[in-house]
């Protein structure tokens, strides 16, 4: 399955068993940091706001699309907020990959991480920074970048994933 989290409300794929998208329903909270979905109820996260289960839906996808306007390279609000509350995809154990400390997988499956950024006058700058954070990420989820690509609009992401 392949896991869409985006900022843009139509796109064209909709849920089905080849996509699971999601959009922000202005439900979303904040994590708290608690490490609840670490301690208390490993894989699920403590709040209930209908994205409680963000780790569970990483563990069965393939690949993850992230849509996301680009803000000063980075994710937009939703987007990164959604990720936070994905902490519970990984375990709280370390290992050593490359020789860097980073968190052990909670589950078998690999996540390829493709990223849609959006945003008038992006600048190289603010592309590399984008670059680096969707590789940052990779490693975090102990996956595999897939594409980092980059529109003028959004409008342009949606003819993309047609």
């Amino acid at each position: 399955m392949k896991l869409i989290l985006s900022d843009v409300r139509d796109l064209p794929i909709k849920s089905d068993d080849k996509y699971h998208v999601i959009y922000n329903d202005g439900n979303l909270h904040y994590c708290i940091g608690c490490f609840g979905c670490w301690i208390k109820t490993p894989g699920q996260c403590v709040i209930k706001d209908g994205y409680s289960n963000m780790g569970q839906l990483l563990s069965r996808c393939d690949e993850l699309i992230l849509v996301s306007k680009c803000t000063y390279g980075g994710f937009s609000p939703f987007i990164k907020n959604l990720l936070d509350r994905s902490i519970s995809y990984i375990s709280p154990y370390f290992v050593t990959r490359n020789g860097e400390m980073h968190h052990k997988r909670r589950y078998d499956n690999v996540i390829s991480i493709s990223a849609y950024f959006y945003g008038e006058d992006i600048s190289q700058s603010e592309k590399e920074t984008a670059k680096s954070l969707v590789s940052a990420n990779a490693v975090n989820y102990d996956g595999k970048v897939k594409n980092v690509l980059f529109f003028s609009t959004a409008e342009e992401v949606k003819a993309v994933l047609i």
